[in-house]
């Protein structure tokens, strides 16, 4: 397999990339990574490159605040675009960017293509739980605005990315919602709910609030992308928050310093836990091939997950499996 990695997306980029790149094409020696970016930037950071790694120029790069529409229409030689055409062309069997989420949304509508009978691609990344099981949650960002149709797609992608690619024989499907209730919510979910209990090859549990999210009380959580959106930033900003706090509870005084140094193992799995870093990126559901959302934050251990998530959705052949399903063929 073939991974295409956007060298100079992201808030760290090109260094996290190229860390990531590094790490991934020594543990899968199987895989072939191309870094697509600045060659001039991209080389000096290539010292004892591994034969499945290399480079492809590409000359232009989309910045954070550029307008998605504009900047993949008119910057064709950007890292982003020219990654995303070696997917649509087969040179590539997935890509991976950690830059610009609209602009990825729109190279992958625009460039890549969407899903025959997938009206919108949805930003699916994993929430972590406390069972450590986590829960999928589409769409988190890449519709504000969705139809009761739109969430019973993500529904049936969502179920079948957790069957495929995590093995879960049945996946929970829950609702995003301010009750537990049928008849709870607003105009969407009160339409979504009959949709998505009457939906043939999914598993609905009903109407699931945020506060239940991270207790796990579905594998997948369908939502529009501006909720699902002000979720995942409140759940972020949440986890550091308190990992803040309990840094300066426990710098305090010596006593509990000490009581700190015993606890810190501890502390640090459960940081695990609660770190995107770890799950890599959220792949963008219903497009023909696979792209996957890298944090813009991303370091090069998020980048190397990355690659691991792209492994595991390529050998499960996810994106021919939800075609399959969607289309009925």
């Amino acid at each position: 397999m073939l991974i295409a990695i956007d060298a100079m997306g992201g808030d760290n980029a090109p260094e996290c990339n190229v860390e990531g790149a590094l790490s991934a094409a020594a543990e899968w020696s199987d895989t072939q990574i191309v870094l697509v970016g600045d060659e001039a930037r991209l080389e000096p950071l290539l010292i004892n490159k591994p034969a499945n790694l290399t480079i492809r120029h590409a000359g232009e790069v989309i910045g954070s605040d550029e307008e998605p529409v504009k900047a993949v229409r008119r910057k064709k030689d950007s890292s982003m675009v020219v990654a995303g055409r070696m997917v649509r062309e087969g040179e590539a069997d997935a890509m991976i960017s950690s830059g610009n989420t609209g602009a990825l949304m729109t190279t992958g509508l625009l460039v890549v293509g969407r899903m025959q009978g997938i009206e919108r691609p949805a930003l699916a990344p994993m929430i972590p739980t406390l069972d450590e099981v986590g829960v999928l949650a589409l769409d988190l960002g890449a519709n504000m605005d969705a139809k009761p149709q739109h969430l019973v797609q993500y529904a049936l992608m969502g179920s079948i990315y957790r069957s495929q690619v995590h093995g879960i024989a049945k996946p929970g499907v829950g609702l995003l919602n301010v009750g537990t209730e049928p008849g709870k919510g607003n105009e969407l979910t009160k339409e979504t709910y009959p949709l998505l209990e009457a939906l043939q090859g999914i598993h609905f549990v009903g109407n699931v609030e945020a506060r239940d999210v991270l207790t796990g009380g579905c594998d997948v959580l369908v939502c529009d992308g501006f909720a699902g959106n002000i979720l995942l930033k409140t759940l972020e900003g949440t986890a550091g928050a308190m990992f803040s706090l309990l840094k300066e509870q426990f710098s305090k005084s010596l006593k509990t310093k000490l009581g700190a140094a015993i606890l810190m193992p501890e502390l640090r799995g459960l940081k695990g836990k609660m770190d995107y870093k770890e799950h890599g990126g959220a792949p963008l559901l219903g497009l023909s091939g696979l792209v996957v959302k890298g944090h813009g934050s991303s370091d090069g251990n998020a980048v190397k997950n990355a690659v691991r998530q792209a492994r595991i959705a390529l050998q499960a052949d996810l994106v021919a499996s939800i075609s399959k399903e969607i289309s009925g063929k």
